[in-house]
């Protein structure tokens, strides 16, 4: 089937906020660990073979933003920053221990999606309904093209809800496992009767970093 539209969402490479156990929000986030600089620019390289890219998005935080710049460097882009796309607004939370923060609110934010984490934080469906909707937006306005977005993983959660055209709801549903530096990738295919359909070529597709630890794979 011809394919008419390519979303490729990149989770951002492994940061220090990820390794301390901090919630990472845009007054605590640092970028990424050297581990994490390696994973981009493997993932850099393995999307430079690949057929071009049109557009390359960010979301604002330090993270994404230096996985975004190894990304563009590679494919000769310049990454748009996007702050729709940024990552859940934390509040009073952010720099916190986030097992002391999950403990007090008996779960991850999915766990009751319509409230708040913390004091000042916007609750999960709040976060799912902006970043559906940037999301919509980079994809009318490139209908057509192949689009690269350099992501937090509840972006990537927010795609299967967007494609699948999933309601806001009261209860935590079943989550995604995303890896750092991971692709995720949907494309528009139009089938023989004229049928526009959003197909999942792939998740948490990490391959370009097993070859990478495992010379003989």
């Amino acid at each position: 089937m011809p394919i008419s539209t390519e979303l490729i969402l990149a989770r951002h490479g492994e940061a220090d906020c990820n390794v301390a156990g901090l919630v990472g929000g845009k007054h605590t986030c640092t970028g990424l660990t050297d581990r994490g600089h390696d994973q981009v620019t493997r993932l850099a390289e393995r999307l430079r073979t690949e057929a071009p890219v049109h557009a390359l998005y960010t979301s604002p935080r330090r993270r994404t933003q230096q996985t975004a710049a190894a990304l563009g460097k590679a494919l000769g882009l310049r990454p748009h920053i996007d702050h729709q796309l940024r990552g859940l607004e934390h509040g009073n939370a952010d720099g916190s221990d986030w097992a002391t923060i999950k403990t007090h609110f008996g779960g991850r934010p999915q766990w009751r999606p319509h409230v708040p984490i913390a004091a000042g934080a916007e609750s999960w469906n709040a976060y799912l309904a902006r970043t559906r909707a940037a999301l919509e937006h980079i994809l009318t306005h490139h209908e057509g093209r192949r689009i690269l977005v350099a992501a937090h993983g509840e972006t990537i959660e927010t795609s299967f809800v967007l494609f699948h055209d999933l309601p806001l709801s009261e209860t935590e549903r079943p989550g995604v496992v995303t890896g750092h530096a991971s692709l995720t990738r949907w494309q528009r295919h139009l089938n023989r009767f004229g049928h526009a359909v959003w197909m999942l070529i792939s998740h948490n597709d990490t391959q370009h970093l097993t070859a990478a630890t495992n010379p003989a794979a």
